[in-house]
């Protein structure tokens, strides 16, 4: 019965190991890439730091939740006129909401370090339930989360007056999240 005890424990030690907690988001190595199309030509900007919370226990993933803010006039889409174009009212009116977020209502585990994340995402006073898919890779002490999803610009009125049309900027944009936590 002993030998059994102790097998059972060194075979779960490494899984035990394995389970890492991340409560600190690290900003400057995090951001948000999207992606659309421009008169028919792929287009992609960034967001080059996040801000937020998060409390996530690899071994127990349903309890987790993460909350996390996007300074809107720190957009970069790789040129200054652009940058300064969709900073306007029409577009992000960052004047009025300086911020975008996203808060966690769920995370469900789907796999080996994969995740189903649902929460709302709040662009320029609209807000929507989101849910996409995310994976984890730890190392060194790091957790790096990443996922995607796609938002209809329409839904939250990025582009208003002659931009609400999706005849020259497409309404889907793809968005992509790469977080780093640390323990």
């Amino acid at each position: 019965m002993k030998l059994r005890l102790l097998l059972a424990t060194l075979l779960a030690a490494p899984l035990m190991a394995s389970a890492a907690t991340y409560t600190k988001i690290d900003s400057q190595a995090s951001q948000v890439d999207f992606f659309y199309g421009q008169m028919g030509v792929n287009m992609e900007g960034i967001f080059p730091s996040i801000d937020g919370q998060i409390n996530f226990d690899s071994a127990q993933p349903e309890q987790a939740t993460v909350s996390l803010l996007l300074k809107m006039d720190s957009v970069d889409t790789g040129s200054e006129e652009a940058d300064t174009e969709v900073q306007k009212k029409s577009w992000f009116n960052v004047d009025e909401y300086p911020e975008a977020a996203f808060s966690s209502n769920a995370i469900q585990k789907t796999g080996e370090n994969t995740f189903l994340v649902s929460g709302v995402l709040s662009i320029k006073g609209h807000e929507q339930v989101i849910e996409f898919p995310a994976t984890l890779t730890e190392e060194n002490g790091q957790g790096l989360f990443k996922g995607s999803f796609e938002l209809k610009r329409g839904d939250f009125a990025i582009g208003e007056g002659a931009w609400s049309t999706f005849d020259i900027v497409a309404n889907e944009v793809r968005v992509d999240v790469s977080l780093i936590a640390t323990e």
